[in-house]
């Protein structure tokens, strides 16, 4: 660690230095993130840069060409007044002079020694610089008997004029910056809609489109809010268009199915056809499944999806899966099916859900850790809890469980991992993603990690009593 960032953490415990960071790094968001104020800053160093080189070109324009034409009038001009003063110089009339104009007189000589203030400008930089400033020789002259006469200006003019001026000066620009700024951001808030828009249609809502100011004749950010406008669409109507296809090919699906499977089930039942007509069953019965599982999961994807919601015993439906699924895979070696360890609350109130769409949910966590859990060590767990208001429903197997970088890919439609999960293991890769489904229509949760061995699953539900 460097000396700089040891100090930075020793500084970080005192309230004043952490304000100081605070303010440092809100402001360097700001500078990074803003756009808004980017632009203010740029204007106003664009502001400043033209006074600095306005003020400096008109110094420079004014000392080559003015200052030169002005200097014959100006020595013209002393000469007259010093002549005025007379040989010797007359006291009351340089003091009449001083009162006059804003003028600095020092007469000194062999008969008067007078000088009309304490300081001005060039004794001033005469007393910083230890010298004479070199244009004090041209507002000097000497008389014929002796007196050298130093005219200057006067310090109390400047010290006269009224000090609000400065003040007033700051607050117009400050006033300025900010006029400039209100405009700035009013130019620049359709951006926020833009923004807006564009989250809404990430999320999938396409009813409320993006607002165009002056819609007759937009500006640039019109026509780009138009445009995102027309793209929101062509999206939507492309999902609603992929929707509506597959609902109707799954409903066009049945009708053809059902009539295999009937014919499948007229064949005689013997020898040498029943083991082709099992076969068949099974094939027909699982396309039969994956048209179901498609019609709902497209229920479920929809914005509007309607939950049947009543009082639920969760107990006493994850124990009727439970004995669905064992008597389903069950075998004639293991007439009573396979194990599945329960661990469910002795006691549980009826809870508001949706009856069908939690046992699909049960049902389809359970029969994936049933598929992946031969030959393992252990059987496979589910484990329910109910706190306040939220009800948690894991389940894990014992089985080889999955790569960590294909762990966010599960719950997605159609994916099945490539390592110990294929098709012969079971699935198309629609159960999780009906579980992930119905926990996000019940405003939940759906996770899944590595338990080391096998594989976890958890869906946290918001549970309201009857």
């Amino acid at each position: 660690m460097s000396a700089g960032q040891a100090l930075l953490r020793a500084c970080k415990g005192w309230p004043g230095i952490r304000d100081c960071i605070r303010v440092q790094r809100s402001a360097k968001h700001l500078l990074a993130h803003s756009l808004r104020f980017r632009l203010m800053a740029l204007f106003v160093m664009l502001a400043l840069a033209m006074a600095f080189t306005f003020m400096f070109g008109m110094q420079a324009a004014l000392s080559m060409g003015w200052r030169d034409a002005a200097k014959p009038l100006v020595a013209d001009y002393i000469d007259t007044l010093s002549a005025g003063l007379g040989s010797p110089p007359s006291v009351e009339r340089a003091q009449a002079l001083t009162e006059r104009l804003p003028l600095t007189l020092r007469i000194s000589g062999p008969q008067v020694n007078w000088r009309s203030h304490v300081e001005d400008l060039y004794s001033r930089t005469e007393a910083r610089n230890g010298q004479p400033p070199e244009e004090m020789r041209f507002f000097e002259r000497t008389t014929a008997d002796g007196h050298r006469i130093r005219f200057g200006l006067s310090v109390q003019a400047w010290h006269d004029r009224p000090r609000y001026i400065g003040w007033a000066t700051l607050a117009v620009l400050l006033l300025l910056t900010a006029l400039a700024y209100r405009r700035v951001r009013r130019m620049l808030r359709p951006l926020d809609d833009i923004r807006a828009g564009a989250q809404r249609f990430g999320a999938g809502d396409f009813a409320q489109t993006i607002p165009v100011r002056r819609a007759h004749h937009p500006d640039e950010l019109g026509e780009l809010a138009a445009t995102i406008n027309t793209m929101g669409a062509d999206i939507h109507q492309m999902l609603e268009a992929k929707r509506t296809l597959l609902l109707a090919i799954s409903h066009e699906l049945r009708s053809p199915l059902t009539r295999a499977r009937l014919n499948t089930e007229l064949l005689p039942e013997t020898a040498d056809v029943q083991p082709g007509r099992d076969a068949l069953l099974r094939d027909l019965a699982l396309m039969r499944d994956l048209v179901t599982d498609l019609l709902e999961s497209e229920r479920l994807a929809s914005p509007h999806v309607a939950l049947h919601r009543e009082a639920v015993d969760v107990c006493t439906l994850v124990e009727d899966v439970v004995c669905e699924l064992q008597t389903a895979h069950a075998t004639a070696d293991e007439q009573a099916g396979p194990v599945i360890d329960m661990h469910v609350p002795p006691a549980l109130p009826p809870l508001q859900f949706d009856p069908t769409r939690i046992r699909l949910l049960v049902r389809n966590l359970l029969d994936n850790a049933l598929r992946h859990s031969a030959g393992a060590s252990a059987a496979p767990q589910i484990t329910v809890q109910w706190t306040e208001g939220q009800l948690s429903i894991a389940v894990r197997d014992f089985g080889t469980g999955v790569e960590e970088s294909q762990l966010p890919n599960l719950g997605q439609p159609f994916f099945r991992p490539d390592a110990a999960r294929t098709r012969e293991g079971g699935g198309v890769g629609l159960g999780l993603y009906l579980c992930r489904l119905v926990a996000q229509a019940h405003g939940g949760s759906f996770a899944v990690r590595n338990a080391q061995p096998g594989l976890a699953i958890e869906i946290a539900l918001p549970a309201a009593t009857v």
